[in-house]
């Protein structure tokens, strides 16, 4: 009777307190049931935020790269023919002596060097007239020939004279002429060695660097895997870092057939053509050649592609889901590529936050 007695308080005590926490459990089992069918629902109906782009036709061109320094086409540094006092001329546009950045017209004179002694022995004056005399002679000996005054040998004779004359005249203006320094060409001074006026400057001595930067070459090594599809005529665009926004055209005009077997290249030149005078001699540039080009194709971001054991993977939107598309491409550039298959003109393409979907991943459309 004792042991009953035991059991039975604990039996109540069940009765009285367990059986309405039962209850509760019981009564709290759909609201369980019911948050774990909304969990569900909402983590299936994720739509992944992505942004999109109408697929569009336009060029692409294809590059093969290469980098390099470039010259002025023209270019020469005058030296002194002759010893002489030196005298640096006042340039006409400034009113002042010519200076480094000065701009020279063809033929214009910069350096003049002075030589009492030269001239004298140059004699122009005496040379001058005895071409005179030798011309007056030869007309003379001319006309009596006609009359039958003189003989062939005596005409030829004099006509001799008067050539020799004529030459020698020449050569004394020649000489006469190397006392001026003179700029071959238009172009910018951009060297100008310094001397004071008056000292006597020996022959050969260097007085100025005249450069015409209009055009620019740029000599480059190509790599051997590239020689069939370089060829003379291909356009090339030149960029410099200091110049980003500012893109220069330039042509390959020479290409040499052999290749360098250390370095596995081959040389080519590159023309530049430089109006605003935007790229200096001796900067540092990136040329890009066209080998290849095609319009009216459709041309994507490269950085978009996926690649996947089935291949190169694309994201459309289709009805509020993203739909996968296997892709064959042609032509790439530094940053976009060619659509061969796979798009279609105006589908809309996930440009941004295609990296985590997959074909049918629901998605929202944002700009």
């Amino acid at each position: 009777m004792e042991k009953i007695n035991i059991y039975r308080p604990r039996r109540h005590f069940f009765e009285a307190t367990g059986h309405k926490h039962f209850i509760f459990l019981i009564s709290l089992l759909p609201v369980i049931f019911s948050c774990n069918t909304d969990n569900t629902s909402f983590d299936t109906d994720i739509s992944v935020p992505v942004s999109v782009t109408e697929v569009r036709t336009k060029s692409i061109e294809q590059y093969v790269n290469t980098t390099g320094s470039v010259y002025a086409m023209k270019e020469v540094t005058l030296s002194s023919e002759m010893a002489g006092d030196y005298t640096l001329l006042k340039n006409p546009g400034t009113g002042r002596p010519f200076a480094l950045g000065d701009i020279v017209e063809a033929g214009q004179k910069i350096v003049r060097l002075e030589d009492e002694e030269y001239v004298n022995n140059i004699m122009i004056e005496s040379e001058k007239m005895n071409l005179d005399i030798a011309k007056s002679e030869f007309e003379k000996q001319e006309s009596l020939y006609d009359k039958g005054g003189v003989t062939l040998r005596e005409l030829k004779n004099s006509e001799r004279e008067y050539i020799n004359a004529e030459y020698s005249y020449e050569n004394a203006k020649i000489q006469l002429a190397k006392m001026d320094v003179k700029a071959p060409f238009k172009g910018i001074i951009v060297d100008l060695p310094y001397y004071t006026n008056g000292t006597k400057v020996s022959s050969g001595s260097e007085l100025v660097t005249i450069m015409n930067y209009a055009q620019l070459y740029l000599e480059v090594n190509l790599p051997e895997k590239d020689i069939a599809q370089i060829k003379i005529g291909q356009e090339a665009k030149v960029t410099n870092y200091t110049l980003p926004n500012d893109t220069l055209t330039g042509k390959i005009t020479q290409l040499s057939p052999a290749i360098d077997p250390s370095a596995r290249t081959f040389k080519g030149l590159v023309v530049i053509n430089n109006p605003g005078l935007l790229l200096r001699p001796g900067m540092f540039v990136r040329a890009d050649i066209v080998v290849a080009r095609n319009d009216s194709t459709i041309v994507i971001p490269k950085e978009i592609i996926l690649s996947k054991q089935r291949g190169k993977t694309v994201f459309v939107v289709e009805r509020g889901t993203a739909s996968e598309r296997i892709v064959s491409t042609g032509l790439e550039s530094a940053t976009e590529i060619e659509i061969l298959k796979g798009l279609k003109k105006d589908e809309r393409l996930i440009v941004a936050g295609f990296e985590t979907l997959r074909n049918r991943s629901k998605v929202k459309v944002i700009r």
